[in-house]
């Protein structure tokens, strides 16, 4: 640590000399200004760190600043230490730029000048045993190692807010930041507190902060009272509380459920507009095929006739001809409907039939599909090729519809013991006519528009 000194009486000469050859001055205020002067420079005699600004008193508080910080460059100034004391909050400020810092950050405006009480001219020796120094020293070792004790606090409310359930740390919390007063307003402070992050940390407050517990004014009886009523107001509010955030939940479960009904009823729409679409599509397809081809048997037709050298048809000469035509297609033999549309006709007048009930229509469909499935899968189980018809599940399925036991029929099964049963003889048994069911089937189930037309 090194320091520049500045002898003092060059520094008073030249003050003098820029001051003193006033010749304006009268000599009672020459004397005052130099009372004046002198009492500044007995004040203001300092030590300044080079590096950071600091005012020091002494080279005893140089030194300390120069192990705290590693700060190597001091010089005197003639800067005054000043002793400002904010009368808020009672924090000493060494200088004017200090206090104004000090306003800035809290807002506090007020403060006390105690320079004149505690002048004193700096010594550049460090003198052992000084006993300012030494008070000095005490008073900040004092504040840097500072006891932190837990409060004393109400030891019968103590136990009564540990009875109800909080935790030790938390009620001494709550005791002490409540003033240590009552039951009500340690828990008032405990249920307002409880998100804080230190709220379950023993408190710990330096020594000379302790307060005394006060002794509580209610009786035994009169607390436990106290006590179970402030319980049950905790426990109405967190029920309460719960309520409010399972109706929170309800209407957000209801929300996210009609989003999803919506989103499903779109889709669905969407799909069956695409298929509308491209039925439509198909349609007119056909109707264009239909056309092309009409059109090139009209040409050959033509080509025909010029070729035999006829003259061309007239078109208005050819309609009276349409009733032999259509004489001529009564003749042609009609081709007998295959397995495979007799039953898809049987399924559609099923359908049509019972158009007011599809959840009854689609059971049917998914038991005469099951029926099948069975038989082609187990033919040698007899169990699988023969059905009551007095079953009532299977009345309540397939046997109350239209339509239901000619389906089975159809696919080879027959009635025997008068009526009683169905039965499929195992020789009888057609795995295509079963394949060709089982077609017609999923073809009716998975069909949205399966006998509409």
């Amino acid at each position: 640590m090194k320091y520049e000194r500045k002898p003092f009486k060059k520094r008073t000469e030249a003050r003098s000399r820029g001051q003193g050859s006033d010749s304006s001055i009268k000599p009672s205020e020459s004397s005052l200004v130099e009372r004046e002067s002198r009492e500044r420079s007995m004040a203001g005699v300092s030590l300044k760190c080079g590096d950071c600004g600091t005012l020091l008193r002494s080279v005893k508080e140089a030194q300390e600043h120069a192990e705290l910080t590693k700060h190597s460059n001091f010089f005197e100034s003639i800067e005054p230490v000043l002793n400002l004391l904010c009368s808020s909050c009672l924090k000493p400020c060494r200088s004017k730029t200090e206090s104004d810092l000090h306003t800035k950050r809290t807002g506090h405006h007020e403060f006390v000048d105690r320079t004149l009480e505690t002048v004193k001219p700096i010594s550049l020796d460090v003198q052992k045993g000084c006993k300012g120094d030494v008070e000095m020293e005490e008073s900040s070792s004092s504040n840097k190692h500072e006891e932190m004790v837990v409060p004393e606090v109400d030891q019968k409310l103590l136990e009564e807010l540990e009875g109800m359930g909080f935790p030790k740390a938390r009620a001494t919390r709550a005791l002490h930041y409540s003033g240590n007063v009552g039951l009500e307003d340690a828990v008032n402070w405990a249920v307002e507190h409880e998100n804080d992050a230190d709220i379950d940390q023993m408190l710990k407050v330096p020594l000379n902060t302790k307060t005394e517990a006060p002794k509580p004014s209610l009786t035994p009886e009169e607390t436990k009272m106290k006590a179970q009523e402030l319980k049950e107001q905790a426990r109405k509010k967190k029920e309460e509380e719960e309520k409010r955030m399972e109706r929170e939940r309800e209407k957000e479960r209801i929300r996210v459920g009609k989003e999803l009904l919506d989103a499903k009823r779109i889709e669905e729409e969407n799909e069956r507009k695409c298929v509308v679409a491209s039925r439509k599509a198909e349609k007119e397809e056909e109707k264009r095929a239909r056309e092309k081809i009409r059109q090139k048997l009209e040409e050959d037709k033509a080509e025909r006739r010029r070729k035999l050298g006829l003259p061309p048809e007239d078109p208005v000469a050819a309609k009276p001809s349409a009733p032999a035509v259509e004489e001529k297609k009564s003749l042609v033999p009609v081709r007998p409907a295959t397995k495979a549309e007799q039953m898809r006709e049987c399924l559609r007048s099923l359908k049509q039939n019972h158009k007011d009930n599809e959840a009854k229509v689609k059971m049917a469909f998914n038991t005469l599909l099951t029926y099948a499935r069975n038989v082609a899968t187990n033919t040698n189980e007899e169990k699988f090729r023969k059905i009551r018809l007095s079953n009532a599940t299977f009345q309540a399925r397939v046997g109350a519809l239209k339509g239901g036991i000619k389906f089975l029929e159809l696919c080879g099964f027959k009635k025997i013991d008068g009526g009683e049963f169905l039965f499929l003889p195992r020789d009888k048994v057609d795995m295509a006519v079963l394949n060709s069911a089982g077609t017609e089937l999923n073809s009716a189930i998975n069909n949205p528009f399966f006998g509409v037309l």
